[in-house]
């Protein structure tokens, strides 16, 4: 039976239905809705302030307490992106059935509106997870670079639920492929048979996204740190001296000898630590991870075997700079996390008219909103759907890029 008056909160739930349906990766990460807007309405340019765990160092080998200040790190999220969709309808088109309407135009829309929105999010996060694994030009068919984004993700003591790995069709169905022979032909392998996906494995829940990253290396790959950069603890910038000069934001590096340390025991992971790119400007760049040398908070040291303490000032030693992947090669990068990695806000944008022509509504943190009026010359419906949102990596050591 046809709806003969479809009406403006029949758009919007619907429209909320085919979003919460249509998110890859969104929906995988920390989702919020900030409550504090819901009343009056946001206001474009809104913050909202997430606290980030206390860390602490270990007292060892005596009973004398050392009592150490409770550094609290928060971090700030914008709420300042508004994006949306807009659609006129006439009033036959108004009379269809809901699931002919949804399926005709609503479906349509959102899914341009929510693809584009994932995307922007996606590719920004990604480049902000500075942990990669993998080979370049050594397509993933089998859990080898899995098992490594893995281990990377438990040596930086990421939660071992809710992880997933986000990875493009084309490399997703190399590893169904791949993996053909390894299960038995249960529920789940059924479903990886017939429909080409994956599902839960090797302690990830794996997607298919066609938005994944691609990376484009600068035409320098490798250089030196500047003789004279001193290194501060905390500090975020690097110098590389002229010998690196076309580095581009996203861009991961290694210095020599300078390893990453377990969060925890301060002791050497074995692995040199990695960087990735947030700003450059003639050879000068902003990094991340921070470099701490000493306290809670550190997460370098100088052996492949020992706790060690960096010098403040490594400056002597201009050690060598190794990007992954060669000169100006494009690499796709999947990317593996753990829910909380990063997070993803929305919030209220205001009613601006009467409850008939203008509805908001929340599902699951995500909060739509619906307008609506007439237009009597042409016997049209003008119709817009808004978003307003925010998104912030908040541990960025709990994300692994896998390239391939």
């Amino acid at each position: 039976m046809s709806n003969t008056n479809l009406t403006i909160d029949m758009i919007t739930r619907e429209a909320l239905r085919v979003a919460h349906e249509k998110l890859s990766y969104l929906s995988t990460i920390d989702r919020q809705y900030d409550d504090s807007f819901s009343k009056t309405g946001a206001k474009i340019g809104s913050t909202l302030r997430v606290r980030q765990p206390v860390q602490y160092v270990r007292r060892t080998g005596s009973r004398i307490m050392d009592v150490q200040d409770s550094e609290t790190v928060a971090t700030t999220i914008t709420v300042s992106t508004q994006d949306g969709v807009d659609m006129r309808f006439n009033s036959q088109e108004l009379s269809q059935d809901i699931d002919d309407f949804s399926r005709n135009h609503i479906e349509p829309a959102v899914k341009v509106l929510v693809s584009g929105i994932e995307s922007d999010v996606l590719q920004a996060q990604s480049k902000l997870a500075y942990n990669l694994v993998g080979t370049t030009a050594n397509p993933m068919t089998d859990l080898i670079e899995a098992g490594l984004a893995k281990a990377r993700l438990n040596q930086m003591l990421a939660p071992k639920d809710n992880r997933c790995i986000q990875l493009d069709s084309v490399t997703a169905s190399g590893m169904v492929n791949g993996l053909r022979g390894l299960f038995h032909d249960g529920a789940q392998i059924k479903k990886q048979y017939r429909d080409g996906e994956l599902g839960h494995i090797a302690g990830f829940d794996w997607f298919e996204n066609e938005r994944i990253y691609t990376h484009a290396n600068g035409d320098d790959v490798s250089g030196t740190l500047d003789s004279a950069t001193t290194v501060t603890d905390g500090g975020n910038t690097m110098d590389f001296s002229g010998t690196i000069t076309t580095e581009t934001v996203g861009s991961v590096f290694t210095v020599a000898d300078i390893f990453a340390c377990h969060p925890e025991t301060k002791k050497s992971l074995g692995f040199l630590q990695q960087y990735t790119i947030l700003t450059s400007a003639s050879g000068v760049i902003t990094v991340s991870p921070s470099t701490f040398l000493t306290g809670p908070r550190q997460n370098v040291c100088t052996a492949a075997s020992a706790v060690t303490t960096l010098a403040a000032n490594w400056n002597t030693q201009t050690p060598a700079v190794v990007f992954v992947g060669a000169v100006t090669v494009s690499i796709k990068h999947q990317l593996s996390y753990q829910k909380e990695w990063a997070t993803f806000v929305t919030a209220d944008l205001p009613l601006m008219d009467n409850s008939e022509k203008c509805v908001r509504r929340v599902q699951d943190g995500l909060s739509l909103r619906c307008w609506t009026d007439s237009d009597i010359r042409n016997d049209e419906m003008l119709t817009r759907i808004d978003i307003l949102y925010g998104h912030k990596v908040l541990r960025p050591e709990w994300g692994c890029r896998i390239t391939n």
